[in-house]
């Protein structure tokens, strides 16, 4: 079967963003038709223009889709990426842009490494972020092992987030991508430097209209495919039943208790909760009280949901665990200022990051936060330099 996909040997005007700057920069040591690239395909539009993109400029492209959980209930999940649909729709696109495509099934390997992490995050009173989890371990370890075996040159993706080469600096650097509102950063902040040289980010300096718009050029089925927008394995964002599944004794019942000690009400498990919550609580206010109450702290070994005003959310200084330093020089060379988000969504603030005496990682904020969790991440900027990152173990 001849692919309708029309590819150019050499990549011309149309093929370069609005701004005239090329989507990947070319720095490897060999020419583009001998330099072997595998593209993580999801079967959404970003992932499929990206090897489409690739394809184009003249690469040697392989396409990998993931299974991640069970094919047969996948079928019926719309909405996320890795199900029977989107494998189906990645399929097709490898077809139409004329590239050998694999299905691997990480199943068990997701289950271990994304979803019982995400139970038990859960079960500790922890906010967990599985995205970060899932590109830390199946995508960005045994994905690219995978890849590496396929004698690929590297391993791109449809992030938004920007990779400059070496060639520009003393090693290569994740920055954040060109539009503000599709960065994504933030859940890549554990990505390694040894993992950087090999990455690839061919959407980075493009916003989402135009990777619509090239899907259009392009003729892609998906062109026209909704964005995820639920945790892939969380069925209509009821994560609190994936974890009442996994670890039954996370959902036992308990009190709900002011910061001053009055019990308030009573709950069906710390789970159907998280920090900063302010609606669903099922409590009313006390005589006298004007303020809504939040819930401030998560303590599942008593079973307790603690809550109060607003002006106990706040939060000097926390310490952190997992740290993946990206800097120029050591971590604990020297206490730094530097710009940080405790939440994807949120602007970088300002902060200072430091090592203590006994080798923990702390960050205090200019500004006192709201609504920190532990179980987040906490990401380090320079700019629009990414330095890493860490999991928030404690508020301090």
């Amino acid at each position: 079967m001849v692919s309708a996909f029309k590819c150019r040997t050499t990549p011309d005007r149309d093929w370069l963003d609005g701004r005239g700057k090329a989507p990947m920069i070319h720095d490897f040591d060999k020419p583009i038709e001998k330099t072997r690239i595998v593209a993580a395909m999801s079967g959404g539009v970003d992932s499929s223009v990206t090897a489409a993109l690739l394809k184009e400029r003249g690469y040697d492209v392989v396409g990998v889709t993931l299974q991640l959980y069970d094919h047969g209930a996948a079928v019926e999940r719309k909405g996320a990426c890795c199900a029977g649909q989107d494998i189906y729709d990645a399929r097709n696109v490898a077809e139409q842009i004329g590239i050998p495509h694999y299905v691997l099934d990480y199943e068990s390997r997701f289950k271990e490494s994304v979803i019982e992490d995400f139970a038990d995050a859960y079960a500790r009173g922890e906010t967990p972020i599985p995205c970060v989890k899932c590109n830390q371990t199946v995508k960005f370890r045994d994905l690219l092992d995978m890849a590496k075996d396929l004698d690929a040159d590297a391993l791109a993706t449809g992030h938004y987030i920007q990779r400059a080469p070496a060639a520009d600096h003393a090693k290569a650097q994740l920055m954040r991508a060109a539009d503000p509102s599709k960065d994504q950063s933030y859940f890549l902040f554990a990505t390694t430097q040894p993992q950087i040289d090999y990455l690839r980010f061919p959407l980075g300096s493009l916003d989402k209209s135009e990777t619509r718009d090239l899907a259009r050029r392009y003729n892609l089925p998906v062109a026209e495919k909704p964005d995820s927008q639920d945790i892939c394995f969380v069925p209509n964002g009821s994560y609190a039943r994936i974890v009442k599944a996994l670890r039954p004794d996370a959902a036992t019942p308990g009190e709900i208790v002011h910061i001053d000690g009055t019990v308030m009400g009573q709950h069906d498990g710390v789970i159907n909760y998280t920090i900063g919550q302010r609606r669903g609580l099922g409590i009313g206010g006390r005589e006298g009280d004007t303020d809504p109450l939040y819930v401030i702290r998560l303590a599942p070994e008593q079973a307790r949901v603690i809550v109060g005003p607003r002006s106990a959310l706040a939060v000097p200084r926390i310490r952190l665990t997992d740290v993946n330093w990206l800097g120029d020089t050591t971590l604990s060379s020297a206490a730094r200022d530097i710009q940080v988000k405790i939440r994807n969504t949120m602007d970088p603030v300002a902060a200072r990051l430091e090592t203590t005496a006994l080798g923990d990682v702390e960050v205090s904020f200019v500004e006192p936060l709201f609504g920190v969790a532990p179980g987040q991440a906490c990401v380090f900027y320079d700019g629009d330099r990414v330095l890493g990152g860490g999991w928030i173990s404690n508020r301090l």
